[in-house]
């Protein structure tokens, strides 16, 4: 077999040919970004970042999230404010509003359901959208410093309903992130025989 020659450019700071990534690449790769350059990027990954976080397993398959796409400047300005000042959000194309409908996984699951599936489920479909945002060349942030009372308003939701979990930035980076140090993998793993 002949390898496809590649056509490299360098993106958030490593080699992307254009090709699909292996799975443990992207996970490895993947960074949170804080620098957007201007520039729109194509809705066609923007409904392919959508459907990696539909696509998320849930308990019972109840899929309890709810993904608000937050595009108007204005709308931006109010999820900064509410998200402790952090302004830069602002610079983002597009911000992705994750909720978890708590009702939904309540009705399956009683309280358990509302109090953690809900909250496992919608966190397994953010790390989704993270990954595919990685995969098509462009980068994210997973903010979860905001305040709940302020955002589920803005997202014209009820919080004690659907609870506002996630706001994820995305375009394309304008800074290169670096890999922040992690623990080594004997410090986290435990093998209980």
């Amino acid at each position: 077999m002949f390898k496809k020659k590649k056509n490299a450019r360098e993106v958030q700071g490593r080699i992307y040919s254009g090709e699909k990534m292996e799975t443990l690449s992207v996970i490895k790769s993947r960074r949170s970004v804080r620098r957007f350059q201007k520039t729109p990027f194509p809705e066609e990954l923007l409904v392919k970042i959508l459907e990696a976080g539909q696509a998320a397993p849930s308990a019972g398959n109840v899929q309890p999230w709810r993904f608000f796409v937050v595009r108007n400047r204005e709308k931006k300005l109010r999820l900064a404010d509410a998200a402790l000042g952090q302004s830069w959000l602002l610079n983002a194309p597009v911000i992705i509003a994750v909720c978890a409908d708590l009702d939904r996984s309540q009705r399956s699951y009683g309280r358990r359901g509302s109090e953690l599936y809900a909250l496992q489920d919608t966190a397994a479909a953010i790390q989704n959208m993270l990954l595919a945002v990685t995969s098509l060349g462009l980068a994210a942030c997973w903010i979860g410093a905001f305040r709940e009372d302020l955002v589920a308003p803005l997202l014209g939701v009820d919080g004690k309903k659907m609870r506002p979990v996630a706001l994820i930035p995305i375009g394309y980076a304008a800074e290169a992130a670096t890999a922040p140090p992690k623990f080594k993998l004997d410090d986290v793993v435990e093998y209980v025989d």
